[in-house]
């Protein structure tokens, strides 16, 4: 990074900048031309309805005997003789 001190060396630095930017610019207005004639993908398979869901599980007690199987049986083979 320069330090500019004296007025010269500011307007140098400025000049500096305004040509990079410049290039900059000129650079970004081509690659806005080439993504414009880039082809477009179809991403309509990728539609996910709003409404849903896809990390909820539906099915609770298939989930729990996958998942937890003997530690549920275990925990719950007593819950009805409370009753």
């Amino acid at each position: 990074m320069t330090i500019a001190t004296t007025y010269d060396q500011r307007m140098a630095l400025i000049k500096q900048i305004a040509e990079r930017r410049k290039k900059m610019a000129e650079i970004k207005k081509k690659t806005r031309k080439v993504r414009a004639q880039a082809p477009k993908v179809d991403r309509s398979f990728m539609d996910i309805p709003k409404e849903s869901n896809i990390y909820q599980y539906t099915d609770a007690s298939k989930y729990a005997k996958e998942y937890y199987g003997e530690t549920m049986y275990e925990t719950t083979r007593y819950d009805n003789d409370w009753d």
